[in-house]
C-alpha cells in the first residue's frame, strides 16, 4: 500500500520529536516535555506503523521494547579488537606508566592525559553504518564477543540513529553499560516487594539484564551507557585526540562523562585519582578506579599496543576494602567443571558496600601458604565485583585448639577420585559423567550441537530434567518416556514426542562425535577425531595406555593422562557401558584418515557452497583427516572457492594457491 504524503511526513516529524525527547531525558538529563505527552506521540506513531507497516524501519524510536526473545546469542567479531588494560594499585605504579610513556616517546616533557573515572559497568561495542545501529556486541574474549544488538536497542541512552550529520560511514564505539546507584536501589526495592532475591551489585544486575534472551527483561531494568572511545571509523577522518573524539560523539547523540578533564603530567594525575577518590560515594555509579589515556591520538599510534593493552592507557585502582571477621566453617564447592573450591563460611561482615558471609579459599596452596583454619580471625578483602577473599589470618587470635585444614581426596558429591594434575591447582573430581554436581553442565555437553545434536534439547529443558530427577548422567536421557516429559513446562505431548524421537536419531553418530560427547577435559572436537580415526573402536581407545596416547596427533602428555584417567574411573565407565547398551552406535570405519590423499592437509572454504552446508563440508573434510581453517595462509593447502568468494580467494591467488571449486572438493568425498 502507498503511503499518503502527509502521513509519511507526520511518521517522520513524530520520530523526529520522539528522538529529541528521549535525548533531552535519557543523555543530558533535562527533559523539556511531562511523560503524557511523550506517551501520546509515542501511540500515534505506533498507530501509523501499524496501519502503514513500510514507515517501520530498525532505527524507529517504537522499536526499543518488544523485540523477539532470543534463543540463544550470535558472535560477532570485532574488527578492532577491544583490549584490556593494564593496571597500577598505586603512586609508584602510575609513576613507572608514566616513565615509561615518555621513554617511548623519547621525551622529557609532561604528557597530556585524558582522565575519566573507571565505571564498573559491562564493556560495549556500538556498529553504526550511515548514521543507524546496526549491531552491538560484548567484549568477550576482545576479539569475539555476543551479539547483543536485540538487548541493546532497548536502552534508551543508546541512539539508534545519529544526530546531526557528517557522520562518518562507518562508526564503532565503545563505551561501558551500567546501572546507576539510584536506579539499582530502586530495582532492588521492587525485587524485594515481589519476594525476589534482591541483586548483590549493580555490575551482576547489568550483566543479568544484557544477557536476557527475553529483551523485555532488559527493557524493564534502568540500563544506561556513557561512552569513552571508538574501533573502526571508516569515511571521514577522527579528531585529533580523545577529548576532541568525546566532544563529537556527545554531539551524535551519546552520553559522555562530564568527569572526564585532561590533566598535564604525574602530578596532575595523581590530584585528579584522590580527587574523583573523596567524591567516589557521592557519584550516582559505580566506580573501581580512574583510567588515564594519551590524549593525542598521533601519540597514542606511536606507542602502539602489546598483545592484550594499549601501551598509551592505564588503569589506576582504588585500594581494595578489607574488614575483619571469623571462619566459622571450611566447605568443599564442586563445580560445574569438577574443580574443588575451598569457601570459607563467615561470620557475617559488611565490607565493600555489602554484606559478605562467604569468601573463596582458592585452593589447596593457597589455604597452606596462608594456613587458614576453622575458628580463625581473618582479613577479608572485596574489590568491586570480585568474589570475596581472605587475605591473611590475624594469628594473636588463632584458637589454641585449632587444626590445620586438608584437601578432600574424594569427592564430596559423588565419592569418586579428586585428584590433581601436575601443574593445577585444583583437585578435581573424576566422576565426569556420574558426580551430581557435574551433571547439568555433562548433559548439556553431551547433547550440545557439535557433540550428540540432540534437537529440542536446550540448557532450559536439561536443567528442568535433571531438577524433576528424571535424569542423573547422560545415559538416562535415552530411557526417558513421553508421559514423563509431558507437563514439564512448555513440554505438550507433540513436544514430548519430538524430543523422544529426536534422541532416538541422535544414538545414530560418529565415533568422534561421540569421544567429544563425553566431555573429557581438553578432547576437543579435533582431538576427538583424531582418537576416532587413529583407533576405530571404543574399546581399543579405554584399553590404550598413556605412552600409546601420546604418539597420536593433538595428544600430548597431559591430555593423555586425562584420557587415561576418565576411563580409569569406574563411574565413568558404567555411564558409558550404559550408553552403549542404550544402543549408541556409528559407522564402523575400515581404514584411517592416514589413507586419505588430504591427511593433514589445510584446506579453506569461503563463498557460498549449493550442493551441501559450510558445516556439512568442513565434517567430511575433517573426517578426511584435513585441517580447516577460517583463514588464508601460505601454509594453505587448498581453497575451495563458491559463488561470491571474496578477499580469500584474492589472497590465495596472489599466495598461488590451488584453488578448487565445488564439485572439486565432492570428489573427494566420493
Amino acid at each position: 500500500m502507498s503511503i499518503p504524503v502527509d502521513i509519511s511526513t507526520r511518521a517522520a516529524t513524530l520520530t523526529n520529536l520522539i528522538n529529541e525527547y528521549n535525548y533531552q531525558y535519557y543523555v543530558i538529563d533535562n527533559p523539556s516535555v511531562p511523560d503524557a505527552e511523550y506517551d501520546r506521540l509515542m501511540r500515534e506513531l505506533q498507530s501509523l506503523e501499524a496501519e502503514f507497516p513500510s514507515l517501520l524501519t530498525p532505527a524507529s524510536p517504537s522499536q526499543r521494547v518488544g523485540g523477539v526473545a532470543a534463543s540463544q546469542f550470535g558472535q560477532i567479531t570485532h574488527t578492532i579488537p577491544m583490549l584490556s588494560l593494564d593496571n597500577a594499585f598505586d603512586e609508584a605504579g602510575i609513576a613507572a606508566f608514566d616513565q615509561r610513556v615518555r621513554e617511548w616517546l623519547n621525551t622529557a616533557d609532561k604528557i597530556e592525559y585524558v582522565a575519566e573515572p573507571k565505571l564498573d559497568g559491562l564493556a560495549i561495542s556500538l556498529r553504526y553504518e550511515q548514521g543507524v545501529l546496526v549491531y552491538a556486541a560484548t567484549r568477550g574474549d576482545g576479539s569475539v564477543g555476543e551479539d547483543v544488538t536485540t538487548n541493546v536497542r532497548t536502552i534508551a541512552a543508546i541512539p539508534l540513529q545519529l544526530r546531526g550529520s557528517d557522520w562518518p560511514s562507518v562508526l564503532e564505539v565503545r563505551g561501558e553499560i551500567y546501572i546507576p546507584k539510584t536506579g539499582f536501589e530502586a530495582l532492588n526495592a521492587a525485587q524485594v516487594a515481589e519476594d525476589k532475591k534482591p541483586f548483590m551489585n549493580p555490575r551482576n544486575a547489568a550483566a543479568g539484564a544484557l544477557r536476557q534472551l527475553d529483551p523485555r527483561i532488559t527493557a524493564s531494568r534502568p540500563l544506561t551507557m556513557y561512552c569513552y572511545g571508538f574501533g573502526e571509523w571508516v569515511g571521514t577522518a577522527p579528531p585529533e585526540n580523545h577529548l576532541s573524539m568525546i566532544t563529537q560523539l556527545a554531539e551524535w547523540g551519546f552520553r559522555t562523562s562530564s568527569e572526564s578533564q585532561a590533566v598535564s603530567g604525574l602530578d596532575a594525575c595523581v590530584a585528579y585519582f584522590s580527587a574523583v577518590g573523596e567524591r567516589r560515594d557521592a557519584l550516582d555509579y559505580e566506580i573501581d578506579g580512574v583510567v588515564f589515556k594519551v590524549n593525542d591520538f598521533a601519540l597514542q599510534a606511536r606507542l602502539g599496543s602489546v598483545s592484550r593493552a594499549p601501551r598509551w592507557a592505564i588503569a589506576f585502582k582504588f585500594p581494595a576494602q578489607e574488614e575483619m571477621t571469623v571462619v566459622e566453617e571450611i566447605e568443599i564447592q564442586v563445580g560445574r567443571t569438577g574443580a574443588l573450591t575451598p569457601v570459607a563460611r563467615l561470620a557475617p561482615v559488611f565490607v565493600g558496600g555489602v554484606t559478605v558471609s562467604n569468601a573463596t579459599l582458592h585452593n589447596e596452596d593457597e589455604i597452606a601458604r596462608k594456613d587458614v583454619r576453622v575458628g580463625d580471625t581473618v582479613i577479608v578483602r572485596r574489590a568491586g565485583d570480585v568474589i570475596p577473599e581472605v587475605v591473611q589470618v590475624v594469628m594473636q587470635k588463632r584458637p589454641a585448639n585449632s587444626v590445620a585444614f586438608e584437601m578432600p581426596t574424594l569427592c564430596p558429591v559423588c565419592d569418586s577420585h579428586a585428584t590433581r594434575e601436575e601443574g593445577e591447582a585444583k583437585r578435581r573430581c573424576q566422576g565426569g559423567l556420574f558426580c551430581e554436581a557435574q551433571r547439568k553442565q555433562a548433559i548439556k555437553h553431551f547433547a550440545s550441537r557439535k557433540a550428540l545434536d540432540v534437537d529440542g534439547l536446550g540448557d532450559k529443558l536439561v536443567e528442568q530434567l535433571v531438577d524433576a530427577d528424571l535424569i542423573h548422567d547422560p545415559a538416562d536421557l535415552f530411557s526417558l518416556t513421553v508421559p514423563q516429559i509431558t507437563g514439564l513446562d512448555r513440554m505438550a505431548e507433540k513436544s514430548a514426542q519430538n524430543l523422544v524421537a529426536a534422541l532416538e536419531q541422535a544414538k545414530h553418530t560418529r565415533f568422534g562425535r561421540f569421544l567429544f560427547a563425553l566431555g573429557i577435559r581438553e578432547v576437543g572436537e579435533t582431538t576427538a577425531r583424531s582418537l576416532a580415526r587413529h583407533f576405530l573402536t571404543l574399546d581399543a581407545l579405554m584399553a590404550t595406555a598413556e605412552n600409546s596416547l601420546i604418539e597420536i596427533e593433538d595428544v600430548g602428555p597431559i591430555v593423555a593422562k586425562r584420557i587415561v584417567t576418565f576411563f580409569a574411573e569406574e563411574h565413568n565407565r558404567q555411564v558409558v557401558a550404559r550408553l552403549m547398551t542404550a544402543g549408541i552406535d556409528w559407522p564402523v570405519e575400515t581404514h584411517t584418515a592416514s589413507d586419505s590423499p588430504l591427511n593433514g592437509k589445510t584446506v579453506v572454504l569461503t563463498g557460498t557452497l549449493i550442493s551441501l552446508s559450510r558445516a556439512e563440508a568442513k565434517e567430511k573434510l575433517l573426517a578426511l583427516g584435513a585441517k580447516v581453517s577460517g583463514s588464508v595462509s601460505p601454509k594453505t593447502d587448498y581453497v575451495v572457492a563458491g559463488s561470491e568468494a571474496g578477499s580469500k580467494l584474492t589472497k590465495a591467488e596472489a599466495l598461488g594457491i590451488t584453488i578448487l571449486d565445488e564439485s572439486e572438493m565432492k570428489a573427494w568425498f566420493e
